[in-house]
């Protein structure tokens, strides 16, 4: 490699570096903001936030930044880097191009009102007042059309909404999206009218007995001891809080998760420490040799699903973790087990029925949630839908492709936190997951035939070390398309995962 574009690709990775650093730091003190700053504490927090936001899209926009990436790119020995290095060049050169083009009031206002919004959500929430938090929701709307609107010409996207989703899962488009989620639907709906003509109807009354959050704690310990992830040796990189809304976050050496208990929906908790930790251990088991790099970072955010809804459900839901389980769970819950057969807690656990909350739905219907979702947000992005209809849209959809009856705004359109936050293209990322796990699981099989028997004696390593060494390990070397196809050998596919779905329900409901 010639010095000259040696000294410019180690100068690259030095500002790389310093831009991690940065927004790693933004990372805790968001953290912080959902953990444990006191109430009074928005306004200031909003402005902090906003900051270093603007400081860390300086950061990647410094013309010195696009002068390197140009003496790279042109040098004539380009074609001495490797693939990782050509890697790292291609990722800061796609977000350079982006940041480039947002004004540095925007980022600061967008920043500054995700904090704002989100605050105002939990109180709206709490309220069940959906007018409450609208003037705020319609304002980060605003904020991110316009956003949308800039990037779609720099990304070379069809519509705005597609610029957004870009951010989330690159390459993917709502076009793309309605192909898929029209597949997944139709195979969704096929489990589910073979559950429904199995006549069989799983008894979850055990799942509502009142468990104390003492005992819950100590099962979300035993959760995260389960798949190795430390929150409590001296070599600890995680650890667990509580919040209103369940999320990870943080890099290589502190990844951080957090949960919500209900007394009297013990498993919820259960669920959500298992998702959540699935996400902070891809985290955790990227390459160290690559930390500060671009390549550093996570595939997709449907990558990163994929990987919490396989420790959650592929795993955490099978009938071998629940086995394994059961005994421990007799023992810290008490009278709210007593007498429960396995067959039984299986069953319960495993129930699909139409519900209202997205994270609390089980592993069939999910699917719908975000497919409303994405409707909505489709539609929001192409003015079809207006701020003030969205409640009522939200609650049709849910009647029409759920067939419940949303009550109140809380359990509707103000159920999930993203839209306060600004993150109106993420959604889809949830079913993407699924269908990315199930590819997964059928090459593990493949690889790890005895993985089911392990995780029934207790032994996680074998899934764990596997979801290493094919995916967390990979970072983001690759897009998600390329990364499905560089672990399964094939493209993106629906099958695998309505297949596992066939095979699963089919045992527990008898078809």
């Amino acid at each position: 490699m010639a010095k000259s574009l040696k000294g410019s690709y180690q100068q690259l990775m030095e500002r790389s570096k310093r831009l991690t650093v940065l927004k790693t730091a933004a990372g805790i003190i968001q953290w912080d903001m959902e953990t444990k700053m006191p109430p009074k504490g928005v306004e200031q927090r909003s402005e902090q936030l906003s900051l270093l936001d603007l400081i860390a899209h300086r950061e990647i926009v410094d013309p010195e930044i696009g002068a390197l990436l140009d003496s790279i790119e042109k040098d004539r020995k380009y074609e001495s880097l490797d693939e990782l290095q050509k890697r790292n060049v291609h990722l800061y050169r796609k977000m350079y191009n982006e940041e480039a083009k947002l004004p540095d009031e925007l980022v600061a206002a967008t920043s500054k009102q995700a904090t704002i919004c989100v605050n105002v959500w939990k109180r709206a929430k709490a309220a069940k007042d959906f007018n409450m938090f609208r003037p705020e929701l319609a304002k980060m709307i605003e904020l991110r059309e316009k956003a949308a609107d800039i990037m779609m010409e720099v990304k070379g996207t069809k519509t705005p909404y597609d610029a957004l989703l870009d951010a989330f899962e690159p390459g993917i488009t709502a076009d793309k999206i309605s192909d898929i989620f029209g597949g997944m639907r139709k195979g969704l709906m096929g489990v589910m009218k073979k559950i429904e003509a199995s006549g069989v109807k799983p008894d979850s009354e055990l799942l509502t007995r009142r468990v104390k959050i003492d005992a819950q704690r100590k099962i979300g310990q035993m959760a995260m001891d389960f798949v190795k992830y430390d929150t409590t040796s001296k070599e600890a990189g995680g650890r667990l809080d509580e919040t209103e809304h369940p999320f990870s976050t943080g890099y290589f050496d502190d990844v951080r998760i957090t949960t919500h208990y209900h007394e009297d929906r013990w498993t919820s908790s259960l669920f959500s420490v298992l998702h959540e930790s699935g996400h902070a251990l891809y985290e955790q088991d990227i390459d160290q040799d690559w930390k500060w790099q671009p390549v550093g970072n996570a595939c997709s955010y449907g990558i990163h699903e994929s990987q919490s809804r396989f420790v959650e459900n592929i795993v955490g839901r099978s009938p071998e973790f629940l086995e394994f389980m059961l005994p421990q769970l007799r023992k810290v819950c008490g009278p709210a087990l007593k007498g429960v057969r396995l067959d039984r807690f299986v069953t319960a656990v495993n129930q699909v029925e139409a519900s209202k909350i997205r994270i609390e739905a089980d592993e069939v219907t999910y699917g719908l949630h975000i497919i409303i979702r994405f409707e909505i947000e489709r539609d929001l992005f192409a003015g079809k839908v207006k701020v003030n209809e969205l409640p009522q849209v939200w609650n049709e959809k849910y009647d029409k492709y759920l067939g419940v009856e949303i009550e109140n705004d809380s359990e509707g359109v103000m159920q999930d936190t993203h839209w306060a936050g600004g993150s109106f293209g993420y959604f889809p990322s949830y079913a993407l997951g699924n269908i990315y796990g199930g590819m997964f699981l059928r090459k593990m099989e493949k690889d790890v035939p005895e993985w089911r028997e392990e995780v029934r004696k207790g032994n996680y390593v074998p899934v764990g070390t596997w979801l290493k060494d094919n995916v967390h390990s990979k970072g983001n070397m690759y897009d998600p398309a390329d990364l499905v196809k560089h672990v399964t050998g094939k493209n993106v596919e629906i099958e695998p995962f309505i297949a596992y779905l066939k095979g699963k329900m089919g045992k527990i409901y008898g078809f």
